[in-house]
């Protein structure tokens, strides 16, 4: 390769790398911690300032909207067909530029629906996965490449609750993570035998299988269900996948899902109705696992092998403290971790956490009305949070704490909004029960 070629070819790379950390191609950002390095984020903003463009919404879902090469694809409902939607829009225009049914049904029960798991991209394909086991890898002109049924493949989903979880991708390859109960729970599922969880790894290009591996545990009972989605983390020249759920944390090799390390558990009575939602987020070689129901957030020492035992937890939270999370993942943003937390008396905080140490730098009342389940994002020095209520507040990064902004963007009190909000260069993605809205100029 000549000289001038070279040069044109790490440029070419270079500008995919700089395009890369300022979208938003999965449901925790680039970063896969909710940060990104994205600039001039809109900061003052309501339902009819600073909105470049809105659209309504099909149906609710849990999902969060994606941002990759210049479109925004999102997943959807459609109540009255029961209908599973995979929509992708242009990102300046707002134009809806194509739509498809990816599967039939709704949901398993009255909280959530099958369309809680966010899309996924690789900057030409994007993958939809849904709580019915239903998976689909489009171009980003809308042809289908490849679509396949997880439960029909590998076995139904034991799950008491709507099963979601969201895939991720790595050099090439998508790996989901099924973590569920052992024994049948509904009668659709007699006869299904025992299961195991498992960590599946399919090529992105075709749909095949490139390794299916047990996760095995010790949980209970609804302990064992997971709706935590598995992240990447570069340590020490390596990259380890991280999977909570079953009462403890793992580590693994992406490349064949086999198991590094694990610590648990934060459930050593082994209380049998533990179903575990947050994801892990790790910062500064610590990971952190939020136990359930306003227990503590657990700190674990990256760095060592096999079981480990409590002299790898740098710190745990306080009982009773805000640094808990029963639903939120925390965000790990400029060297700090936040924790949002749902507490008593409509308490609603955000906590500033120093990695190593657990000190907390500031914990402070949001002062909003509605629960928050949405996980918290960040870029450009500036956090954002949504409630089920739709209400939005702003707040500075840091170790002071300072409230830019606050603001209601619908639907209102009777809202269940669990979407995260999307970030990039200029522009953040509001996904609402019934309206996606991009703000930017």
């Amino acid at each position: 390769m000549s000289f001038k070629k070279t040069i044109c070819h790490l440029t070419a790379l270079f500008a995919l790398t700089i395009t890369s950390q300022s979208e938003w191609a999965n449901w925790r950002g680039p970063n896969m911690d909710g940060s990104s390095s994205a600039k001039n984020v809109p900061v003052s903003f309501s339902q009819e300032k600073n909105v470049r463009w809105s659209t309504p919404m099909p149906g609710s879902a849990a999902s969060t909207p994606i941002i990759s090469n210049g479109k925004v694809f999102v997943t959807s409902t459609d109540p009255q067909k029961e209908e599973l939607l995979a929509l992708a829009y242009d990102l300046k225009s707002g134009k809806r530029l194509w739509s498809h049914v990816v599967g039939t049904g709704l949901k398993q029960d009255d909280r959530s629906n099958y369309a809680g798991a966010s899309p996924i991209s690789d900057g030409k394909n994007v993958l939809f996965f849904y709580g019915t086991g239903d998976m689909a890898v489009f171009n980003h002109e809308g042809k289908l490449q490849w679509e396949k049924n997880i439960q029909n493949e590998y076995g139904k989903f034991y799950f008491l609750w709507t099963f979601s979880t969201s895939p991720i991708l790595h050099e090439g390859n998508i790996i989901l993570q099924v973590l569920q109960r052992d024994t049948p729970v509904h009668q659709t599922h007699q006869g299904g035998g025992k299961h195991d969880s498992y960590i599946l790894a399919l090529s992105l290009s075709n749909g095949k299988e490139i390794y299916k591996t047990s996760r095995a545990d010790e949980a209970k009972s609804e302990s064992k269900e997971a709706f935590s989605t598995p992240v990447l983390y570069d340590f020490e020249g390596k990259t380890q996948l991280l999977i909570t759920g079953g009462d403890c944390i793992t580590g693994h090799d992406p490349g064949t899902g086999k198991e590094l390390w694990r610590w648990g558990t934060w459930n050593p009575r082994k209380i049998g109705h533990w179903r575990l939602v947050p994801s892990p987020v790790a910062g500064k070689g610590i990971a952190l696992a939020c136990a359930p129901k306003g227990a503590p957030v657990y700190a674990v020492k990256l760095g060592k092998s096999g079981t480990l035992d409590n002299s790898s937890i740098s710190w745990q939270s306080e009982n009773g403290s805000n640094v808990s999370s029963d639903v939120p993942t925390p965000l790990f943003y400029e060297g700090l971790f936040y924790v949002a937390h749902n507490g008593r008396k409509r308490s609603h905080t955000l906590s500033c956490v120093e990695p190593v140490s657990g000190k907390v730098l500031w914990s402070e009342d949001l002062g909003v009305d509605g629960k928050i389940e949405a996980s918290p994002t960040a870029a450009d020095g500036k956090i954002y949070i949504i409630t089920h209520h739709g209400e939005v507040v702003v707040v500075s990064s840091g170790k002071e704490f300072k409230k830019l902004h606050h603001t209601t963007m619908g639907p209102g009190r009777n809202g269940r909004v669990r979407s995260s909000i999307a970030l990039a260069d200029g522009t953040a993605l509001i996904r609402t029960d019934n309206k996606l809205f991009c703000l930017g100029k």
